[in-house]
C-alpha cells in the first residue's frame, strides 16, 4: 500500500485553511514584511490593503507612478504590488526604474492589471516583474502569489 493511500488527505478546504494559518504565522514571526502598493482606482487599492494587511504585512499606498517613486527614494518595501494602468507614469516605467536601481534591483514586483492579453502579461514578465494577476482576481489568489514572492524571513 503506498504512502498516500495510508495517509488521510485533507480536503482542499481543510488544506487551504491549514496553509493560510501557516502563512500568517510565518508573515508575524518577525517583523511584518513591508508592501508598496501602487493603485490608482480606490476601491481596488482598498480591497489589495485589507487582503495583505489582514496577513499581517505592513501596507503603504501610492496612488500614481510619481508617488510610488518619491515613496521608494525614502525606504525599500520587501515587495510592490503595481498596477500598471497609473495616471502620469506608467507601471512599466516603475518597473524598469526599480529594476534599473542597486536598492531595488532584485526585489519582488507583483503586477495587477486588466490588460488581459498574453502579450500585456509576456511584456510585464519581460520588463521585470515577478508574477502578474489580472483583473478582476480572486483576493485569495493574489495574496497567496504575494506571500510566495515574499523573501524567507528568519
Amino acid at each position: 500500500m503506498s504512502y498516500r493511500a495510508r495517509s488521510a488527505d485533507p480536503s482542499p478546504s481543510v488544506a487551504e485553511g491549514v496553509a493560510a494559518v501557516e502563512d500568517k504565522i510565518q508573515l508575524t514571526a518577525a517583523a511584518p514584511a513591508r508592501v508598496l502598493l501602487v493603485e490608482d482606482e480606490a476601491d481596488i487599492r482598498e480591497l489589495i490593503r485589507y487582503c495583505l494587511a489582514h496577513a499581517g504585512l505592513e501596507v503603504e499606498e501610492a496612488h500614481d507612478g510619481a508617488e510610488a517613486l518619491d515613496k521608494l527614494r525614502v525606504w525599500v518595501p520587501d515587495l510592490v504590488v503595481l498596477d500598471l494602468m497609473l495616471p502620469g507614469m506608467h507601471g512599466l516605467e516603475v518597473c524598469q526604474w526599480l529594476r534599473a536601481q542597486p536598492d531595488t534591483a532584485r526585489l519582488p514586483i507583483l503586477i495587477v492589471s486588466a490588460k488581459t492579453s498574453q502579450a500585456d502579461r509576456a511584456l510585464g514578465l519581460a520588463m521585470g516583474a515577478d508574477d502578474y494577476v489580472t483583473k478582476p482576481f480572486s483576493p485569495r489568489d493574489l495574496l497567496k502569489r504575494a506571500i510566495a514572492l515574499l523573501p524567507r524571513r528568519q
